[in-house]
């Protein structure tokens, strides 16, 4: 809601908000996925383009990580333009973002540009900011969603003795200004269209907007090259109501005070994959721990500690480690999943002469390496 929903007024990322978020609890995170795209981009021939797009980019911490991983690895990407392309519909988030990428030195895009606004980043690479991933301009990309779809609004069903109906949102006639939750008396077109026919379960949440910018991210992969990577809470299929709100960093009601909570609901990677119609490779979900193992967190771990003096800086990052990797915490409840081209994972003349090629090299993250 542009006047009254919780991210156009509130949108609470961080220790003094609602909810924290991994970038925000270790640098470590975010260097790891800058690494990712930069082997990604090497496995696929380092094209001499590279757009940089992240979908709900929050305070712009994650970005920053990233394009710290970039300035450090300059002369690898010294032959290639790179750029970065936030999609963001928070004024108050991407004022956010402004300051923390460029140190405020942005300026509004003129009324026939795609972006609404532009900037460069504090180590010189240009920064557009959009309303909608359709604005982002196409080529070669590497898309990021990292806590986005969990944000999105799903809807809920359950299914009864009469079939399918859809879980909706009611004033309580006992009590007024409380909302609660009903059932649909009768199908509703929403149960009709997003049920998938071999469901089993008896509780189902879907996002289709989750869908629609899926297809869109695989059609571009598909067309323009590049990889998207996805992490979020979420599951593969298997879980049914996961629909939550969290308002100072407790569970909060769904229902009561609606737009000063953050409402999240896990991110059900067998639709994503279902959605990318085939259009791409899919990988995952696999652990936040498995993937951040796989990436080298033990052996950056080790070198912070050795590099850092005080007491309290290790225990820090110790603390944050723990807090990533733990599958009591963030390790086992976060996933991370990628689409890449179809070219990536499989030669396309393998299948004719399967000497002939050298071996793909693995995704980093999805394999030991």
């Amino acid at each position: 809601s542009p006047s009254q929903g919780y991210y156009t007024r509130r949108g609470g990322v961080g220790e003094s908000g609602d909810f924290i978020t991994s970038p925000e609890i270790s640098q470590v995170f975010g260097e790891l996925i800058g690494i990712w795209y930069i082997s990604e981009w090497m496995a696929m021939g380092k094209p001499t383009t590279f757009q940089l797009v992240e979908l709900g980019p929050g305070r712009g911490t994650l970005t920053e990580d990233i394009l710290r991983v970039f300035k450090q690895l300059a002369s690898v990407l010294s032959k290639c333009d790179v750029s970065v392309h936030l999609v963001e519909v928070s004024p108050k988030l991407s004022k956010i973002q402004a300051a923390m990428l460029t140190g405020g030195k942005v300026q509004p895009s003129p009324e026939d540009e795609s972006a609404y606004m532009k900037g460069i980043s504090k180590t010189g690479i240009p920064i557009f900011w959009y309303r909608d991933i359709q604005d982002v301009p196409p080529g070669y990309s590497f898309y990021l969603a990292h806590e986005f779809f969990d944000a999105l609004p799903i809807h809920k069903f359950q299914r009864t003795e009469k079939g399918w109906r859809e879980v909706l949102v009611d004033i309580d006639p006992e009590v007024p200004d409380q909302l609660q939750f009903v059932l649909s008396p009768s199908r509703t077109p929403a149960t009709q269209n997003f049920i998938q026919p071999e469901e089993r379960r008896h509780h189902v949440e879907v996002c289709p907007e989750a869908g629609v910018i899926v297809q869109r991210l695989a059609s571009r992969i598909e067309k323009d090259g590049g990889a998207a990577l996805v992490a979020d809470y979420g599951h593969d299929g298997t879980k049914t109501d996961t629909f939550r709100g969290f308002r100072n960093h407790k569970l909060h009601d769904v229902l009561s005070a609606p737009g000063t909570a953050d409402l999240t609901a896990d991110v059900d990677f067998s639709y994503l994959r279902k959605m990318a119609q085939g259009k791409t490779a899919t990988l995952g979900p696999i652990k936040q721990r498995e993937f951040l193992k796989n990436m080298g967190i033990d052996l950056r771990l080790q070198v912070l500690l050795q590099n850092s003096g005080d007491t309290a800086t290790r225990e820090q990052l110790l603390h944050s480690y723990d807090m990533l990797m733990n599958p009591e915490k963030m390790g086992d409840c976060f996933n991370f999943f990628a689409l890449l081209p179809h070219h990536r994972l499989v030669h396309p003349d393998k299948k004719d002469k399967p000497e002939s090629k050298s071996p793909l090299p693995p995704v980093a993250g999805f394999n030991e390496l």
